[in-house]
């Protein structure tokens, strides 16, 4: 019955213009309820458009599908400080509907505001100094609001400079931090991403503590067609890594990513292990590791500008990365850390997937948290 109904339904449609039968058909299956057949014809032939959707295959390539994901990186990381934003932008707004003169009591209230967004009370307090100064200029909540991102922004580091310098081969990049902050996926990801830029990547499994990482390490290099080093387990940390630096040279990698076991900042004996770990690699090559990246968890809010303050003075930390930034209140650790460290910020993670993990802007962030 259903198919004669279509041939009926052909048969009349031929004089009609095309607009006219999709209408006529609409209203027909609307009418009556055998006719709920059709509809499912009308969405097969629709299929094939979604099944040209595997543009996202493209997403490897990272150069080309720029445009698209920063947009969903920008809303993923903006939906991730939103309880920061509320706090310096809704509370800001709040602060003048009261009164609109910048006084002592407004500086102090303000203060307050930027220091429970965990930017931290010295970094809230140099905010505040430099406001004051230019108090004169405010008298709504939107130019207050300008006025502290422009300052915000001012406060971080970018080693731009360095990025046009030549490389050395092997570039090597010790990654650190304390247990669970995503050291292993960072590694990963980093590795993916080197090696979509044609970049010959080696890792180091030099977690030999944790049997776990080294699996997972092994997953992350079949996926990105890194190179893996790596020992029994229990081995010495130092002695996976120099082998490491020395496989890269005798292979011709460009790139070498040092993993290392999650230790507490806390515990000296672990960071004495560090020392050794990035001893051993200068024995191989000098003035390596050439970047000693530190991986901070942005949900642990002050907690990680301590562990940056140790880790920094144990071993140098040439820069950071942030993850979790997708799941926390406590977005504006990031200005704390990067203002009172003086560390440039390398990346920041909002995710799990590879494209997750993204060079870090100062201006997109900060028009995320407002």
């Amino acid at each position: 019955m259903a198919f004669s109904w279509i041939r009926k339904k052909k048969k009349t449609a031929e004089d009609l213009q095309p607009e006219v039968e999709a209408a006529k058909s609409i209203s027909d299956s609307e009418i009556n309820p055998d006719s709920l057949d059709p509809p499912p014809m009308a969405v097969s032939e629709l299929d094939p458009e979604p099944e040209s959707e595997p543009e996202p295959e493209p997403e490897s390539e990272l150069d080309t599908d720029k445009p698209r994901k920063s947009n969903g990186f920008f809303s993923r990381l903006k939906k991730g400080l939103a309880k920061t934003r509320k706090i310096l932008n809704t509370d800001i707004d709040d602060l003048f509907s009261i009164r609109r003169k910048v006084d002592d009591e407004l500086l102090e209230e303000l203060e307050e505001l930027l220091i429970t967004s965990d930017l931290g009370v010295g970094t809230s307090m140099d905010l505040i100094e430099k406001i004051s100064r230019q108090s004169a200029k405010i008298s709504t909540a939107d130019q207050l609001k300008d006025i502290l991102k422009t300052e915000i922004r001012a406060l971080f580091h970018q080693p731009e400079k360095k990025e046009q310098e030549t490389p050395p081969t092997p570039l090597v990049i010790m990654v650190v931090g304390v247990n669970g902050v995503g050291k292993t996926t960072t590694i990963g990801k980093l590795a993916s991403r080197f090696s979509s830029r044609g970049k010959k990547v080696l890792i180091a499994a030099a977690d030999t503590f944790r049997a776990a990482a080294v699996e997972q390490l092994a997953i992350w290099a079949d996926r990105s067609g890194a190179e893996l080093i790596r020992h029994r387990d229990g081995a010495d940390p130092a002695a996976v890594a120099f082998d490491a630096v020395e496989a890269a040279q005798a292979r011709g990698c460009d790139i070498v990513l040092v993993d290392t076991a999650g230790r507490l900042h806390t515990k000296i004996n672990l960071m004495e292990e560090l020392k050794k770990i990035k001893r051993s690699i200068a024995k191989r090559l000098p003035e390596a590791p050439h970047e000693v990246l530190l991986v901070l968890d942005a949900t642990t809010g002050q907690n990680a500008l301590s562990q940056a303050n140790l880790f920094n003075e144990a071993i140098d930390i040439t820069s950071l990365a942030l993850t979790k930034l997708d799941g926390t209140a406590k977005g504006g650790i990031v200005v704390g850390i990067c203002n009172s460290l003086d560390i440039p910020l390398k990346y920041i993670g909002v995710g799990e997937s590879i494209n997750d993990l993204q060079d870090f802007d100062p201006v997109t962030f900060v028009d995320a948290l407002f």
